[in-house]
């Protein structure tokens, strides 16, 4: 009675088109931005908000690349992918307390987002 009558297979939680790692490019990009705000200025109150909001924003990227990590990328993907696992890994260490968090060095900001590019290539190539 409670017995499915069919088994579907489906690739990730939804129908795929709602992953897109350009939501963590763009909480990365907000991330730099923080930190060129925060060195322009000379305001402390507004350096200690610039450095609040990048690290949540930091967050945001972390949070972002692992549903990706996680939900989206599939074992044969990392097959055909094998240096994705280091990217995702190398990303996520970026946008966190060693990376972005840790630091208001724009030049960390730029590798974050050349990884996330590195990602964004690899998305959309399993995507054709």
């Amino acid at each position: 009675m409670f017995t499915p009558k069919t088994t579907v297979y489906a690739h990730c939680d939804l129908p795929c088109g709602i992953y897109d790692p350009a939501q963590a490019k763009l909480e990365a990009q907000s991330v730099k931005a923080c930190m060129q705000k925060y060195a322009a200025s000379t305001d402390p109150d507004f350096k200690a908000r610039s450095v609040t909001i990048k690290e949540e924003r930091s967050n945001m990227v972390k949070e972002h690349l692992w549903v990706l990590w996680t939900d989206y990328f599939k074992p044969n993907h990392f097959e055909a992918y094998p240096n994705l696992h280091v990217l995702f890994n190398e990303a996520t260490k970026l946008a966190g307390a060693a990376g972005t968090k840790g630091t208001n060095d724009v030049e960390v900001a730029d590798k974050l987002l050349a990884k996330i590019d590195e990602i964004t290539e690899i998305f959309w190539a399993t995507k054709k």
